[in-house]
């Protein structure tokens, strides 16, 4: 019996834990670059369609918008400061999941348009969502200024 109840327990936390953090495991929607400190042109740019079917605000904090369950875009960057924005005719959202583990998110940084900027070197996934459901076409853009 407290095994039964113990597999349960360890079940249910097993699926919470899951169903708390997007899936990063999986391929990016529209690839993984690399990029080195002082890279050239800056800004580099990636085109995605931008929403999802997930609520990111499950994420917590300032996390908003409707996100893929997949990265949209995943960043190998080898350098020190980068910020990581999208740009749209829409209203998006930014969700970024840093080498630290940690879950980054703006919404309206610039207008309707998000942006972080992050320190480290590492792997960045990147999810851009719009605000009110839907998709969009949309650029993603890392600088160094």
């Amino acid at each position: 019996m407290i095994r039964t109840v113990a597999c349960a327990a360890l079940a249910a936390l097993s699926l919470g834990a899951a169903a708390s953090a997007q899936n990063y495991g999986l391929n990016p929607n529209f690839g993984t670059y690399s990029l080195s400190a002082g890279f050239l042109p800056d800004p580099q740019t990636v085109n995605v369609v931008a929403g999802g079917t997930i609520n990111a605000n499950r994420l917590g904090g300032s996390c908003a918008g409707s996100i893929s369950d997949a990265p949209d875009v995943r960043l190998n960057f080898d350098g020190g400061r980068i910020s990581i924005g999208a740009e749209s005719g829409a209203d998006t959202t930014i969700v970024v999941n840093g080498p630290d583990g940690r879950w980054y998110c703006n919404d309206d940084f610039d207008g309707l348009n998000p942006r972080v900027t992050l320190s480290g070197s590492g792997q960045y996934d990147i999810w851009v969502g719009t605000y009110s459901g839907g998709t969009a076409n949309a650029v993603v853009y890392f600088t160094e200024y």
